[in-house]
């Protein structure tokens, strides 16, 4: 399969983002890929990857800037805080304009557009649904759930959450909060909630008890199923 790193420049930032594409002859439908708090990193670009093999052009994006990543808790915490605190500015910027470089791929059918986010790259595609971006489907893995207004958007996409019922960052609460904030917004929403699950359960590895950092097998392979039949549907 094809792959390709794209730099793409945001608010004067220089960002570098990792395309892989389907073997065959475009245009395919798309997907964005957004990190979790450490940056772009193997797992999303693997993630891209897979996406690819089911027939997607997938792009893994980079929200902090070209070589900007870590493996630290602080240090990441650092990066995405800046971001977190501004979502209808900052973040909404990086991530409407790593769409906007996907949509316009020559590979790419524009109106065919998603995204999928893992852990904060989960609020980021949750807040692309909010804030009416140019998706038709988003898809929060093990995400961040809180919710946010954007004012004058429409929302119209179609959302899918995959969550661990026992992740200590959206606790269920927080799931029936999220709920009925799609719910209000009209929104075409479903929710899979794993049980026995905490957070990070996708990620290879994870195993951080005082974050609640968990893989799971079986819920990282039924969520990867989930989101392939979502996305089929939608896209």
């Amino acid at each position: 399969m094809p792959e390709h790193v794209i730099e793409y420049e945001v608010d004067g930032l220089t960002c570098e983002g990792f395309l892989a594409l389907p073997d065959g002859d475009g245009p395919f439908p798309g997907v964005a890929v957004f990190h979790n708090w450490y940056g772009q990193n193997e797992n999303e670009r693997q993630r891209a990857r897979d996406l690819a093999g089911l027939g997607y052009a997938a792009f893994a994006v980079d929200l902090y800037g070209k070589g900007v990543r870590t493996t630290e808790n602080d240090a990441a915490g650092a990066l995405m805080t800046p971001l977190a605190e501004d979502r209808a500015g900052l973040l909404r910027r990086r991530t409407h304009a790593s769409v906007a470089v996907l949509a316009a791929r020559p590979e790419v059918h524009a109106d065919r557009v998603g995204a999928v986010g893992y852990c904060f790259g989960g609020l980021c595609v949750l807040d692309l649904a909010r804030s009416a971006a140019p998706v038709k489907a988003v898809v929060s893995v093990h995400g961040l759930l809180g919710t946010q207004a954007f004012d004058g958007a429409s929302p119209s996409a179609a959302v899918l959450v995959l969550h661990g019922y026992d992740d200590p960052m959206g606790k269920p609460e927080q799931l029936v909060a999220f709920a009925n904030e799609m719910t209000e917004l009209g929104l075409d929403w479903q929710a899979h909630a794993y049980g026995g699950t905490s957070h990070a359960f996708s990620t290879p590895g994870a195993d951080y008890a005082p974050y609640g950092l968990k893989y799971s097998e079986r819920a990282d392979r039924r969520s990867w199923q989930a989101m392939a039949n979502f996305l089929a549907e939608v896209l």
